[in-house]
């Protein structure tokens, strides 16, 4: 099934979304309505306890594994979630201890990084991600924490990417901000079966306001479906 925004698709090309930032709780108030927030928070709770029961054993042996480079097994990393609230976003760590120093060093001696940085967010070659991080980032495993922020209510299952300020700050038009702050972010959602980092950053935008503006269970219940392919092919994993 393919996902278009409706009319907000044309009047985001006409928006600026460079340095545009509307108060995000003033952006939920304003943004679209169209999800039901009881049936989708009780569909969280069901499937992440599901979930979390299935994967206790993976947990435990991702988090030990990912300890014996003598770092934490997990990172912790505050994002915006629901009506611009931030929250600790939980992933098991996929990056060095150092990351932020290599990331600053790697984008001062390559130009062409830092405008790949700049753009997306994300690097092709990143210098900080560890060898059981890449294996990690590539079958979404460092994510599967992210269920306790779904149980906590600061995630859903699926939902717009959890992003961090300077983004929606840079990246997002008005009706994108609106749209990301009417519903909590997800472990998965459009984006991620949709190409994934293999997709353009407006593109991602796109899909966050096609979601909220065309929500139901049926259509949560099919993107979660559609994850375990898109998780297998490694499509667009960065």
């Amino acid at each position: 099934m393919t996902f278009k925004p409706p009319e907000v698709a044309r009047q985001l090309q006409n928006e600026t979304s460079a340095g545009y930032c509307m108060p995000l709780a003033e952006a939920a108030e304003t943004g679209p309505h169209r999800i039901n927030h009881a049936a989708k928070r009780f569909f969280d709770i069901m499937v992440s306890f599901i979930l979390l029961f299935l994967f206790a054993p993976v947990l435990l042996f991702v988090a030990l594994a990912v300890k014996t480079d003598g770092g934490p097994a997990l990172f912790r990393h505050t994002r915006i979630g629901l009506r611009g609230h931030g929250f600790g976003c939980l992933k098991f760590r996929s990056m060095s201890v150092t990351a932020e120093q290599d990331l600053a060093a790697y984008l001062t001696q390559n130009p062409a990084a830092a405008e790949e940085w700049a753009m997306r967010r994300k690097l092709q070659h990143d210098p900080r991600i560890t060898r059981i991080g890449r294996f990690l980032r590539a079958t979404s495993l460092d994510e599967l924490p992210q269920l306790v922020n779904v149980l906590r209510g600061e995630m859903s299952l699926i939902g717009p990417r959890p992003v961090v300020r300077e983004e929606l700050e840079q990246h997002y038009s008005a009706i994108g901000q609106r749209a990301y702050a009417a519903t909590p972010p997800g472990i998965t959602g459009l984006w991620q079966v949709s190409g994934r980092s293999g997709t353009s950053y407006s593109e991602r935008v796109r899909l966050d306001i096609a979601y909220v503006e065309d929500w139901s269970i049926q259509k949560d219940i099919m993107i979660l479906l559609r994850t375990i392919p898109a998780v297998l092919r490694r499509k667009g994993a960065l």
